[in-house]
């Protein structure tokens, strides 16, 4: 491994471990030409998720346009951030464990507000209209009856 501060190829391991859940190694690293202490990450690599959108376009799964969409549902709600990051790796658990390397953006969307309705309702709907482009009132409306009915099967 190259030194970040002067490209030496000389460098030693000072510490390994766990980190990410065990998904990947942390280790601290000492060059040592110039003693620069820096730290490294080690994970398998993942074959990319191909998402496809609505209107036919492929791009790469980001966890990050994930978690902002949960955020911004969750804006001045108490709903941990740790709370969301784990909502995260399980939608990205869940499917990478499917086989498939092409998924579409409403089997992801419709997984993010099953998962959101359990988390906070509030955000739920936010969520929901947004991704659902509610066009008015009667759309939310109905929208949150759908929840009501839900919420008194339980």
């Amino acid at each position: 491994m190259k030194c970040p501060s002067c490209h030496s190829n000389s460098t030693r391991v000072l510490d390994s471990r766990p980190s990410d859940e065990g998904r990947a190694i942390r280790r601290r690293r000492e060059c040592e030409y110039c003693h620069y202490r820096f730290t490294t990450f080690e994970k398998v690599e993942e074959i990319p998720l191909i998402i496809v959108k609505k209107d036919g376009v492929r791009e790469e799964f980001s966890r990050e346009k994930i978690l902002r969409g949960l955020i911004r549902a969750c804006e001045k709600r108490a709903v941990p951030l740790k709370k969301l990051e784990e909502t995260v790796r399980e939608i990205e658990t869940e499917l990478r464990n499917q086989g498939g390397s092409e998924i579409s953006s409403d089997f992801i969307g419709e997984m993010v507000m099953e998962r959101l309705a359990k988390i906070d309702e509030v955000a739920y709907v936010r969520f929901a209209s947004v991704y659902r482009q509610f066009k008015d009132i009667n759309v939310f409306i109905d929208e949150l009856k759908e929840l009501i009915k839900k919420e008194q099967q339980k």
